[in-house]
């Protein structure tokens, strides 16, 4: 990949990329590890070339197939969550869309297992993250609401659509010890935290959060 492509020009240059950085802080990101991932990862390499003069923008942008590019603050904050307690080792992500939130964990995590219903969508961001050689991602064309149990439990899990409530499958491959971060609801959603104990499940609502929701099946 040509160096311009990765760093940005522009719009896309480290001065865009250090303001929202800056903006992430001002809003209580304070992982220094989420923000300096945060930093270096080309959010512009994951929008169509037409968006891709937004990609530094805190606002989440359309990627096509009605599905969205999360705001920067939601995957920081995601990320920033999941990694709270600690190094994860095995993390699935529910919905790997443009592939960015794939990459933010793959760059912090010991493998991603990534699962998305919409197949061009997993093909684009494949080719993504193969651009950028991170090669600790496994993808899965799958209905996302049945997890990926063949490889779990998982110590780690990242929805990035929203459920109208906790899907007890999801519940069942997360490892104790582990953490789930997911937006739950439908007209008006919150983002909650769910820990594995080995005496259950202690779920915390986070804040107000919108998503686009969790559907079932797969598409071609």
């Amino acid at each position: 990949m040509d160096r311009m492509d990765l760093h940005g020009i522009g719009m896309t240059s480290r001065r865009t990329r250090e303001r929202l950085v800056q903006r992430l802080l001002d809003q209580g990101i304070n992982d220094s590890v989420v923000l300096d991932v945060m930093r270096t990862t080309p959010r512009h390499l994951f929008l169509d070339e037409a968006m891709a003069h937004r990609a530094y923008e805190d606002v989440a942008l359309p990627i096509g197939h009605q599905q969205t590019l999360s705001q920067p603050y939601v995957v920081a904050r995601m990320t920033e969550l999941l990694m709270a307690s600690g190094p994860r080792q095995r993390v699935l992500e529910i919905g790997t869309g443009s592939g960015y939130q794939t990459a933010v964990l793959a760059q912090l995590v010991g493998e991603v297992y990534s699962v998305e219903r919409i197949k061009p969508l997993q093909q684009k961001a494949r080719q993504r993250l193969r651009q950028l050689r991170l090669r600790n991602v496994l993808f899965e064309h799958a209905d996302g609401c049945m997890g990926w149990p063949e490889y779990g439990p998982y110590d780690g899990i990242v929805v990035t659509a929203a459920p109208q409530r906790i899907p007890e499958e999801l519940l069942s491959q997360l490892a104790v010890g582990g953490r789930m971060v997911l937006p739950v609801g439908g007209d008006t959603q919150d983002l909650h935290l769910v820990t594995r104990s080995s005496s259950g499940y202690e779920t915390e609502v986070v804040e107000s959060v919108y998503f686009v929701p969790l559907l079932p099946g797969k598409e071609r």
